[in-house]
């Protein structure tokens, strides 16, 4: 069985509260962009995605803040040396 794409996967619903100064900007910023109601998912999606991707980086950051950058340049071409030749 072939893993889910994204044309076959049913969404997951949430419901969120946001304050009403928020929803109105939110609102008033997506139409000055041209988007439409449908749109405020997918600006949701990509803005939880955004905020999961910085953290993610912003805690590597700290965790190797003792690390010298030729310490941490030699990590990142072992990583990169691992994936492209496996």
């Amino acid at each position: 069985m072939s893993p889910p794409t994204a044309l076959n996967v049913t969404p997951a619903r949430w419901s969120l509260s946001i304050s009403p100064e928020t929803d109105a900007s939110l609102r008033e910023y997506l139409g000055a962009q041209g988007m439409k109601k449908g749109d405020l998912s997918r600006f949701v999606e990509e803005a939880v995605r955004w905020r999961m991707m910085d953290e993610t980086v912003q805690g590597i950051k700290q965790r190797n803040t003792d690390q010298s950058d030729s310490d941490l340049q030699a990590l990142i071409d072992e990583a990169l040396d691992a994936v492209r030749h496996p």
